[in-house]
């Protein structure tokens, strides 16, 4: 099975409708990213079949359940997104969206700009910094396998507008984490989510600020 017919079996599991364009554009991407990752090491991961189903079909089933919560015109920032992951599937599946990506890695942070000028994602910023240094604000704050829940929070509050939400990504869930979260943090729901083609656990911690 081809690399395409792969990818239009886990849209179809995930009841994601893309249109042929959106599907060349994450074909396109993934191939970037194997040719990048030759040279910069953005991935442990060689083989384009697992960078298929352990990136980006990772993040498309991710994507399928954070667009169902989110505002029409939403403002993401993805923290540490090294090889664009999820910030370039969100910029490819939300047209409409305003996202940004952010890493304090100069050679990620260009992956993701040459990315975001290749695929003709207009609405696809990349900023080489940390996070800390930001000062707009975002309605979603998105992050994969980037630190703990209480570092991350912590590290991006002042990204977060008032009202707004963040987004982790996880393997499995993350007990200890939510424990450790300070009382100004409010855990809003879990979900566990399934990738097409990937047996592994995987889950999203929806966080907000206690009392928004």
């Amino acid at each position: 099975m081809s690399l395409g017919d792969q990818l239009a079996a886990g849209l179809e599991a995930l009841a994601l409708p893309l249109s042929l364009y959106q599907q060349k554009q994450l074909l396109n991407y993934l191939d970037l990213l194997m040719k990048w990752n030759k040279v910069y090491n953005l991935t442990s991961i060689r083989q384009p079949e697992q960078m298929l189903t352990h990136h980006v079909m990772d993040c498309l089933a991710a994507v399928a359940e954070v667009i169902k919560f989110a505002p029409q015109d939403c403002r993401l920032l993805d923290v540490g997104s090294g090889g664009g992951l999820p910030s370039v599937v969100f910029a490819i599946l939300c047209p409409q969206w305003q996202v940004t990506a952010v890493d304090a890695v100069a050679k990620k942070a260009a992956f993701i700009e040459t990315a975001a000028h290749t695929l003709n994602l207009t609405n696809l910023k990349s900023r080489h910094a940390r996070v800390e240094s930001l000062e707009d604000a975002f309605d979603l704050v998105v992050a994969r396998a980037f630190a703990s829940l209480k570092d991350f929070t912590a590290w991006t509050d002042k990204a977060l507008r008032p009202g707004g939400t963040w987004v982790a990504m996880k393997g499995k869930y993350p007990e200890e984490e939510i424990a450790a979260l300070p009382s100004e943090r409010e855990l809003v729901q879990t979900q566990k989510i399934r990738v097409p083609g990937l047996d592994a656990e995987r889950c999203l911690i929806w966080l907000k600020r206690a009392g928004c």
